[in-house]
C-alpha cells in the first residue's frame, strides 16, 4: 500500500519541505498496519526504524526500576516516534504500543539518516520534534512534582481534547479506548485515584467515561480545573 501523498502532506515532518522532496521522502517509507494492543517496538530493542503515525493512536511507555509502567505520551496523526534511531542511539528507550488499530509510515534508520543529510529542512523538522518532546517531558515532570493529582488528570484529558477530540452535539468526544490504568500511568497516580476523580466528574456532569471513549460534556469546566484545580 503506497502512502497517501495528499493526506500526509500536512504532517509536521514535511512542514516547509518542497513538494518533490516530500514525495521522495514518503515514497521511501513503508506503510505498516498494527492491531490494537500490538507492540511496535520494545524498550531495549535495537533502534532500527523511524515512524510517523498515519492513523490511530500509539502510547510510549517506559518501565521504572520497580517494574511500574509510565506512559510518557499518547501519539496521534502526524506524530513522529522512534526518532532516537536516526540520532545514533543503539536501543529504544521506550516501548511503542498501539492503543487502537494503527497505520504507520516506517523508514529504516539508515534511509532516514540519508534523507536528513540531504535535506536540511527535513533535519530541522526532526530536531523540532525532539525539542518539543523534551519540553513536554520537562513540563510533565514539573507537574508530577508540584501539581495536585486532579489537576494532572484534567490537564491530560484537556490535551487529549485538543489532540484527538471531536466536537459532537453534547460535548467533545475523545474516541480512544483509554483505561483507568492508562490515565493513571499518564498522570503518575493510581487507578483507584483516577476512578474516584472520574466518578466525581461524572456525577457533576463534567464528562462521561466509557470503555472505548470519553465524552467531555463541559470542556470549559475541565479547562478550569486544569488551570487551577481545587484542593483534594
Amino acid at each position: 500500500m503506497p502512502p497517501d501523498h495528499d493526506a500526509l502532506r500536512s504532517i509536521p515532518l514535511l512542514d516547509g519541505v518542497p513538494a518533490p522532496i516530500a514525495r521522495a521522502v514518503l515514497d521511501a517509507a513503508r506503510v505498516r498496519e498494527f492491531g490494537a494492543g500490538a507492540t511496535l517496538f520494545s524498550e531495549g530493542q535495537p533502534a532500527t526504524a523511524f515512524f510517523v503515525l498515519q492513523t490511530g493512536s500509539v502510547k510510549l511507555v517506559q518501565l521504572t526500576d520497580a517494574g511500574e509502567a509510565v506512559v510518557f505520551r499518547l501519539l496521534t496523526f502526524g506524530d513522529a516516534f522512534g526518532t532516537i534511531s536516526v540520532l545514533g542511539a543503539q536501543t529504544y528507550p521506550v516501548s511503542a504500543c498501539a492503543v487502537t488499530a494503527v497505520l504507520t509510515l516506517q523508514w529504516e534508520a539508515g534511509t532516514m539518516r540519508s534523507l536528513l543529510e540531504q535535506h536540511p529542512r527535513l533535519s530541522l523538522n526532526v530536531l523540532k520534534s525532539v525539542s518539543d518532546r523534551l519540553q513536554s517531558l520537562r513540563l510533565q515532570y514539573s507537574q508530577l512534582a508540584t501539581e495536585k493529582v486532579e489537576r494532572r488528570i484534567a490537564r491530560a484529558l484537556q490535551t487529549l481534547v485538543h489532540r484527538a477530540g471531536t466536537s459532537v452535539g453534547d460535548g467533545v468526544l475523545i474516541d480512544l479506548p483509554l483505561s483507568r490504568e492508562d490515565l493513571a500511568q499518564l498522570t503518575g497516580t493510581t487507578m483507584y485515584t483516577v476512578s474516584r476523580i472520574v466518578k466525581r466528574w461524572e456525577v457533576a456532569g463534567i464528562l462521561r467515561a466509557g470503555r472505548q471513549q470519553i465524552l467531555v460534556r463541559q470542556p470549559h469546566t475541565l479547562a478550569s480545573i486544569a488551570a487551577d484545580a481545587p484542593s483534594q
